[in-house]
């Protein structure tokens, strides 16, 4: 376990909302429960990026505490901070600036809910390796039975690693930061992404190519609650189409000018072949009555429609924030 005696890092956790009062309130209780298990001091920072402060009573009022009376005997500070820039690039760079006086930075997502040692085993991944980076598993909990097309298409299972295993990108849905190490490189979230979403993808994709390693620890799980209203066809098609647009966007941002053209072109005929394959699955599985081939493919289809868009500048909002 991680040892305060040897090692005594200051540690913020940052949590970003936006206008989900129920599920700040269940969340907050369990990662006061979860600063219980560590030596380490820390810290728990709301960022609500809803202009009109929404949360603001819920978390100063600490009546969220009474739900759950066994919640947090020592009772970690918790913070609340309002951004009101629009766009999730922007909370997250304010969720930077209010752990300078930390040195470790952890986001988790509003709707997610940390496993019973979830801290701990970031904490001990950390201390093992000292990384510029910890990054944990998101598991999926749905709200509602999904329809055989969301079971089929897997659409919200993600790889997982060994713990110890290097990657190279990552979200923010469960990331530990050394926040020395992130000022050392120069990086902040892009906020040009901060509508279209991918600005994680982008500030990780900068830490690895700047030289920050990044480490896998497999058993610091987090559970994504998956509501209703994502669990369609419509929502998986418009986040496929919105992660190719952005990883053309991404692409073309990190190129020289007199090299665009090129890197177009090679987008271009990348997202075609995606379109082209993915429509060509989809077909496939119809004639042999295979849902998970038709639901795969036609995700293929949107995400290379996306990178096509990408490529001639086009954004796409999937955040729509006032």
């Amino acid at each position: 376990m991680f040892n305060r005696a040897t090692s005594d890092p200051r540690v913020v956790i940052a949590v970003l909302t936006f206008r989900r009062p129920a599920d700040l309130e269940e969340l907050l209780p369990e990662l006061l429960d979860q600063a219980d298990m560590v030596h380490a001091p820390v810290e728990i920072v709301v960022v609500d990026n809803d202009p009109e402060a929404g949360a603001r009573a819920l978390v100063t009022e600490t009546s969220w505490l009474e739900a759950r009376p066994s919640a947090s005997q020592r009772h970690a500070p918790v913070r609340y901070v309002h951004e009101p820039t629009p766009g999730i690039a922007s909370a997250r760079n304010r969720a930077l600036q209010e752990g300078q006086g930390a040195d470790l930075l952890i986001f988790i997502d509003d709707d997610e809910r940390p496993s019973s040692h979830w801290l701990v085993q970031l904490l001990d991944t950390y201390s093992t390796y000292r990384p510029a980076a910890v990054v944990g598993p998101v598991l999926s909990q749905y709200d509602i039975e999904p329809d055989q097309w969301i079971r089929a298409g897997g659409f919200f299972e993600r790889r997982r690693f060994t713990t110890g295993t290097p990657v190279s990108l990552a979200a923010t849905n469960n990331l530990l930061l050394d926040l020395a190490q992130v000022r050392r490189l120069g990086l902040s979230f892009d906020e040009r992404f901060g509508l279209s979403g991918g600005s994680d993808s982008l500030f990780t994709r900068q830490l690895h190519q700047r030289g920050g390693q990044m480490i896998w620890c497999d058993e610091a799980i987090v559970i994504d609650i998956v509501p209703a209203d994502r669990l369609t066809r419509e929502w998986v098609l418009q986040r496929a189409f919105r992660m190719g647009n952005t990883w053309s966007r991404i692409n073309l941002d990190e190129t020289e000018n007199g090299q665009r053209v090129l890197v177009r072109m090679k987008l271009q005929a990348r997202g075609a072949a995606r379109v082209c394959g993915g429509i060509m699955r989809y077909l496939a599985g119809s004639l042999v009555g295979q849902v998970p081939l038709r639901a795969r493919g036609l995700r293929t289809a949107a995400r290379g429609a996306g990178m096509l868009a990408g490529s001639v500048g086009s954004v796409y909002h999937e955040y729509k924030r006032g």
